[in-house]
C-alpha cells in the first residue's frame, strides 16, 4: 500500500484531497498537514513514507524550501508538487530540489491517483503544460533572420484590421490555405504563437 502525505494550506482543497485518497484501497493517506511545520510535527514518529504531495505557496516555509528537508528525513520518499503556479522558475527550482513530479492543481483527481501509482513504481510525472515547458526549455533555440515578404506584411495588416482568415483571403485574392501558410511563416519568423502576439508587435511598431 502506498504511504502518502499531503501538505496543503487551503482547508477545502486539503479535505477534498484527503477524502478522495481515503477512498482508495491502494493508498494509505497517513499524514494530512496544513504547512511544512505541521508536516514535520505529524511525522515525528513516522519512519517511512512513499510519496509527499505538497503545495508550493504555504504559510511559513514554502513547499520548494521543504523538499530538501523532506528528503533528508525520508531519503526514499518521492516529492510531488501540486500547485497553481506553472512558471518556469518554480518548476525548475522544484525539479532541481528533488521533486519527481509537478502537477497543476486543476488536474483531475483520477489523473492524480494514476500519477501517484506511476510514481510509486519509480516513475516521474508532469502535467502536459509543465512537460511542454520543460521540453521547450531544453530544446535548442532556433533563430530566424528571414525578412517578412510583402505579402506577409499585407497579411499582418489585415490581421490588425481584425479580418478573419477567410476575409484576408478575399482581400488579397489568395486561397484560404495560402493565408494559413503565410500566417505559419509569420509566426515562425517572428517567433510568436498567436495572432494576438502578431497584432501587439505590429501596433508597437516592432514589425
Amino acid at each position: 500500500m502506498i504511504q502518502l502525505a499531503l501538505i496543503e494550506d487551503d482547508e477545502v482543497v486539503r479535505n477534498y484531497l484527503a477524502a478522495f485518497f481515503f477512498r482508495q484501497e491502494e493508498v494509505n493517506c497517513r499524514v494530512i498537514a496544513a504547512s511544512v511545520e505541521d508536516f514535520f510535527e505529524k511525522t515525528e514518529r513516522i519512519e517511512q513514507l512513499d510519496i509527499v504531495l505538497t503545495d508550493i505557496g504555504l504559510p511559513g516555509k514554502s513547499g520548494l524550501e521543504a523538499i530538501p528537508e523532506i528528503k533528508r528525513k525520508f531519503p526514499d520518499v518521492a516529492v510531488v508538487i501540486l500547485s497553481v503556479y506553472i512558471d518556469s522558475d518554480r518548476i525548475f527550482k522544484a525539479l532541481c530540489a528533488g521533486a519527481v513530479g509537478y502537477l497543476q492543481k486543476d488536474t483531475a483527481m483520477e489523473e492524480i491517483l494514476e500519477c501517484v501509482s506511476i510514481i510509486s513504481k519509480g516513475g516521474a510525472v508532469m502535467s502536459p503544460i509543465i512537460a511542454r515547458k520543460v521540453v521547450d526549455y531544453f530544446a535548442p533555440k532556433r533563430t530566424y533572420n528571414e525578412p517578412l515578404t510583402a505579402k506577409e506584411q499585407q497579411v499582418i495588416a489585415a490581421m490588425v484590421d481584425g479580418l478573419s482568415y477567410k476575409m484576408i483571403a478575399i482581400r488579397l485574392g489568395i486561397t484560404l490555405e495560402t493565408v494559413r501558410q503565410h500566417i505559419k511563416n509569420i509566426y515562425r519568423k517572428l517567433q510568436v504563437n498567436s495572432k494576438t502576439e502578431v497584432i501587439i508587435r505590429s501596433l508597437k511598431g516592432e514589425i
